[in-house]
């Protein structure tokens, strides 16, 4: 037990206080099977009576493997992405892995660049909703690194995904609003390069099916993008606006408000998301619920097989459902 006390205890301390060789030490950290049962017991011992704590970037270079799996998201404020990533983390680190984030604050220009260094430290990479253009991402799934990719399908690229049932969502949204009676709504689309928006918009293409005529104006994802579209919507002539999230419509909200439009009385409003706020805004919105931490889960899951070399079948979308809160209505 000599060595407690003296500083930071080293894998040869291990070695004297086991009376084994560095090179045993080393084996048995990285788990190899062939060290004798009552030696390895014994390194073990000592790892535990001196607290060692072996060097992560050390194991990684005998493993071939760093220990550490990157996450790129478009907007680390959005909840759908934050509470996609806690989730995606608390899970791998049931596996003993480390997780390594970035943000690419909504700028697709910037992905590939954010990407490429995720990988230089990364065994494995999660991208959430990339708006790089398909070439970028191409490039990327042909690097030979596991790379699953969130809420993004390209047809003809050979991508491992996992995703949300964006279109049925709306679908729902439709139907909802074709029962109260609606029959212009205004859509306020989400960001151009993103695929959950191109969702949303394919869904929308079929909405004279349920007796409605769709007009879609361009907007962005933030409260600050909803707030500054209000005024655009309104003249656009709709009894409903339909939210690209939950973000553009409580920025949407608000700017109703200051004009004096109150919802759902002058027009409903619906978001898509269904984070805290959408239940305590001064109209509880009605919108569709995401299960982000069960995508999270199923990323991590998804990712880790991938690192382990196991093929991935074909993923269905995880289900979303619609909550009828106070900002819909009959239109007057």
């Amino acid at each position: 037990m000599a060595a407690k006390g003296r500083g930071r205890v080293t894998i040869g301390d291990v070695a004297r206080e086991a009376d084994a060789s560095v090179t045993t030490v080393s084996r048995v950290l990285n788990d190899v099977r062939t060290v004798d049962p009552t030696l390895a017991h014994r390194v073990r011992q000592a790892i535990a009576d001196l607290g060692y704590r072996p060097s992560a970037a050390a194991q990684g270079l005998a493993r071939g493997r760093s220990g550490t799996l990157g996450v790129l998201v478009p907007d680390l404020a959005n909840p759908h992405f934050s509470d996609l990533v806690k989730a995606f983390t608390a899970t791998v680190r049931e596996s003993g892995a480390r997780v390594l984030v970035m943000d690419s604050d909504e700028d697709p220009a910037a992905e590939r660049d954010l990407a490429e260094d995720l990988l230089r430290y990364a065994d494995g990479l999660l991208l959430c909703a990339p708006r790089m253009p398909r070439a970028d991402l191409a490039a990327l799934a042909h690097r030979g690194t596991p790379l699953l990719v969130a809420n993004r399908r390209d047809p003809g690229l050979a991508l491992h995904t996992v995703d949300v049932d964006f279109h049925q969502g709306v679908l729902a949204v439709c139907g909802h609003l074709a029962q109260l009676g609606h029959r212009r709504v205004v859509y306020l689309a989400g960001p151009e390069g993103s695929w959950a928006n191109r969702e949303r918009l394919r869904a929308l293409s079929g909405a004279e099916a349920f007796g409605l005529h769709v007009t879609v104006l361009a907007c962005g994802s933030t409260t600050d993008d909803g707030h500054a579209a209000a005024e655009r919507a309104l003249a656009a002539g709709g009894t409903a606006l339909v939210a690209y999230n939950d973000f553009v419509a409580l920025g949407l909200l608000s700017r109703l408000a200051e004009l004096g439009v109150r919802v759902p009385d002058a027009i409903s409003l619906t978001g898509f998301d269904e984070i805290d706020l959408a239940r305590f805004s001064s109209q509880p919105l009605t919108t569709v619920a995401v299960p982000r931490s069960g995508l999270g889960r199923a990323a991590a899951r998804s990712l880790v097989r991938l690192m382990d070399g196991e093929v991935e079948g074909a993923f269905d979308a995880l289900p979303v459902e619609l909550h009828v809160r106070g900002s819909t209505s009959a239109p007057s």
